[in-house]
C-alpha cells in the first residue's frame, strides 16, 4: 500500500492527518475537484533535476512552476523538469504522479512555493492516484524543513 511508508512516518511524529479517498484522478483539477480540495490548498509535486540532481517542488495546484526563477534562484542553468523514467524508480510504492511531497524519506530535497505558507492545511497525493493525505501545513513544514521560494509562475 503506497500510503504506508507516509503513514508510519506521520504516526511516529504525532501528527495529525486525515486520508481522503477519491474516485481515481490525475490532473490537479480533476483531484481537488474529487475530493472536494480547493485548489490553493492541494499541493502538487513536480520532479525536477538541478546540476543533475533530483529534487522534488510542491506548488499549490492552481499554479505552474517558473523554471526560469528556479534555475535563477539556483545559480545555474542545469535545472529543469525530470521525465518519468528518471524518478519511478525513486518511488516504487508510488503510482507514477502521485509521490507525496516528503522528499526527506527519499534522500530528495524538498522545494517549497512561498503560497503554500499561506494556508493552514496543506493536502497532497499520498502514493496513489484515488488517496489524498490533508494535515496541517506547520507540521509538514517541520517535518520536510523544505526550502520555502519564490518559484511560482506570476
Amino acid at each position: 500500500m503506497p500510503i504506508r511508508r507516509l503513514r508510519e512516518f506521520l504516526d511516529s511524529h504525532e501528527v495529525k492527518y486525515f486520508v481522503v479517498s477519491h474516485s481515481p484522478a490525475y490532473t490537479a483539477q480533476e483531484i481537488a475537484a474529487s475530493a472536494h480540495v480547493p485548489g490553493k490548498e492541494l499541493a502538487k509535486t513536480v520532479m525536477v533535476t538541478i546540476n543533475g540532481k533530483m529534487a522534488m517542488v510542491v506548488l499549490p495546484a492552481s499554479m505552474q512552476l517558473d523554471l526560469e526563477r528556479l534555475r535563477s534562484i539556483c545559480g545555474t542553468r542545469d535545472a529543469g523538469l525530470a521525465g518519468e523514467q528518471e524518478f519511478a524508480v525513486l518511488f516504487p510504492e508510488c503510482e507514477i504522479g502521485a509521490m507525496p511531497p516528503f522528499g526527506n524519506l527519499y534522500g530528495i530535497d524538498v522545494y517549497v512555493a512561498e503560497e503554500l505558507e499561506d494556508d493552514d492545511d496543506i493536502a497532497f497525493n499520498a502514493g496513489s492516484h484515488t488517496e489524498l493525505v490533508r494535515l496541517a501545513y506547520r507540521d509538514f513544514k517541520r517535518l520536510v524543513n523544505p526550502k520555502v521560494l519564490d518559484l511560482c509562475m506570476k
